[in-house]
């Protein structure tokens, strides 16, 4: 049962010092959950108790199924924008509520997680690369702290991309509202400046640095504190600074509405993306954590894990969710050892739904949007497109079109478009794959490109190799290239192909391979296989090919060089 409930694992040896550290870490992780749940609610859409319902049972639905020890689920910025998006869509073409959208958005997304999970599907995040993940996380923390402007400075302002979100911002500039902006400023620098300074403080003040830096990332909570009482004191609300108004005391009513066909097949693509784009950011923070505690990730036991979390968010009447890493990060560094704090943590979610929302009346929405702005500016990473640049350019441009596309068609075409570059990206690089001619490092046996190295060669012997697997892609390039080499020389005999790096010949590369054979058999040259792996030979002599091959099959490249340079009339070394 451990393989389909990880959480027994670490049951069966739960004692009272994982109990101390699990509590720790579920106290501090349920301050910094309480504002970061509110604003993500906001940025979302929905109202603000959905989000603290979006950080209960989730919670407590990938402790049980989930393999990450210290992995903490609930609202993140990317996947809250991503639910708005989707929601304002739906809306204006259906008539149901954000609310009904987004548990609709949420038990789809938990549906088709879990589905993968069952199928086994978690390599799907190999077909992402992380350099178009990067860009497209980063251009969408760039939508998000644009888009949450409009809270810092009292503006109405609308849209999903830059193109609508800035014009947007200059149509309604004479709402600028003085005192909103002040108080989100401040909320703003008081952030900042904690996020430099706070942990070194604590420190200073007697502190472990093992607490002091998981403690100083709850800042938030203290910046919601400050602005209610500076909004009650000051009477900010007379002033005109909007605040969060009346939030429902109480736990999330579980029920499980079965939305109408129409609005799944309007939110099915978008809950797809939505799965993948978490599933990636979850995954990706879940094994570097547990990398550091030498602990393992199973992927696809993380799709379930997801899966119930999302389904869990569902059926409590909010959005989806996913792992944060900034929570999973505050969650690690507080000592957490097993999901049981994040457990206690939904029980103090739970508690603060029950009993602290009349206490968030007089919450400013500046401080939320301020909370967002400083958590997202974190998640653009400049630097992508410094590092691509250098290493490889294909990467680079592959970046910018993903982050161009983001920011100016919004995060849904942004997220396709990655995942279209991500495919067309790999595609072009197998289509094109390094292609060597070898010879022989003089005094040995082993065989090196003959533009790199000072190697022994054969005139009338062609040594080639391909450092791909052959398929549909790439097979007329390889013929190309050979024949190309054949015409060029005018002298070439014979022909070796070493596939010492060839994993996989499909049956498009092995037409490609017949037809080669014959037409360079036509002109008097014969074609000759070295290093054949075992799973390749096996596949090719299931067909006519090794039998009308016009050479032979070598065991090791020296073999194929010492008997045909031997074997060919007049072809001294060069």
């Amino acid at each position: 049962m451990t393989q389909y409930i990880p959480a027994l694992t670490w049951l069966k040896s739960y004692d009272s010092t994982q109990f101390r550290d699990d509590l720790i870490a579920a106290v501090i992780v349920t301050i910094l959950l309480i504002p970061q749940s509110l604003a993500y609610a906001m940025l979302a859409g929905v109202p603000p108790e959905v989000g603290l319902y979006a950080s209960i049972l989730p919670l407590i639905g990938y402790a049980i199924f989930g393999t990450s020890r210290t992995l903490s689920v609930g609202p993140v910025a990317v996947i809250s924008l991503m639910t708005a998006t989707s929601l304002g869509s739906v809306a204006q073409q259906l008539n149901v509520s954000y609310v009904e959208a987004a548990t609709t958005l949420a038990l789809l997304s938990g549906a088709m997680l879990t589905i993968m999970g069952v199928l086994r599907l978690g390599f799907i995040t190999h077909f992402l690369s992380h350099a178009v993940i990067s860009g497209f996380i980063s251009a969408s923390g760039i939508i998000i702290a644009i888009g949450q402007l409009k809270h810092i400075v009292g503006i109405e302002a609308s849209g999903g991309d830059l193109t609508r979100l800035v014009p947007s911002y200059f149509n309604h500039i004479d709402q600028f509202h003085p005192a909103t902006f002040l108080l989100g400023a401040a909320v703003i620098i008081l952030l900042y400046i904690a996020k430099s300074f706070a942990a070194r403080g604590l420190i200073a003040l007697g502190l472990k640095p093992s607490i002091a830096a998981p403690l100083a990332r709850t800042t938030p909570i203290i910046a919601v504190a400050l602005s209610i009482i500076a909004v009650v004191s000051m009477g900010l609300e007379q002033q005109g600074v909007a605040i969060t108004g009346n939030i429902p005391s109480g736990l999330p009513s579980f029920h499980l509405a079965i939305p109408s066909l129409e609005l799944i097949e309007l939110l099915w693509l978008p809950a797809l993306l939505i799965s993948i784009i978490g599933y990636v950011e979850s995954v990706s923070v879940g094994r570097t954590l547990a990398a550091k505690r030498q602990q393992k990730v199973d992927p696809n036991q993380e799709l379930l894990g997801l899966g119930a979390a999302n389904l869990a968010s569902g059926f409590s009447g909010a959005f989806p969710v996913t792992g944060g890493f900034a929570r999973s990060v505050v969650n690690f560094d507080a000592g957490a050892v097993t999901q049981a704090s994040s457990i206690m943590a939904a029980v103090g979610i739970g508690l603060a739904a029950l009993f602290l929302t009349p206490a968030l009346y007089f919450l400013p929405k500046a401080t939320l949007a301020a909370t967002i702005i400083v958590a997202v500016i974190s998640l653009v990473d400049w630097h992508i497109f410094e590092c691509t640049w250098r290493y490889s350019r294909p990467d680079f441009w592959a970046v910018f079109t993903t982050v161009a596309i983001t920011l100016s068609a919004g995060v849904e075409v942004g997220v396709a478009s990655g995942v279209i570059v991500s495919i067309a990206l790999h595609l072009y690089r197998t289509s094109k794959p390094h292609i060597a001619e070898i010879g022989r490092v003089a005094g040995t046996e082993h065989f090196r490109n003959v533009r790199r190295y000072r190697v022994e060669t054969c005139r009338h012997l062609y040594c080639v190799r391909i450092d791909e697997s052959l398929f549909f892609a790439n097979a007329s390039y390889l013929e190309d290239h050979v024949l190309d080499v054949v015409y060029q020389r005018g002298d070439v005999s014979d022909i070796v192909l070493n596939c010492a790096a060839v994993n996989e010949i499909d049956f498009s590369a092995l037409e490609m391979l017949e037809a080669l054979n014959k037409r360079l058999s036509d002109q008097g040259i014969t074609l000759h296989l070295a290093e054949v792996k075992g799973p390749v030979l096996d596949r090719l002599s299931r067909g006519h090919f090794l039998l009308e091959l016009s050479g032979r099959v070598f065991l090791t490249q020296h073999d194929a060089f010492k008997t045909l340079s031997q074997r060919q009339l007049g072809g001294g070394h060069e």
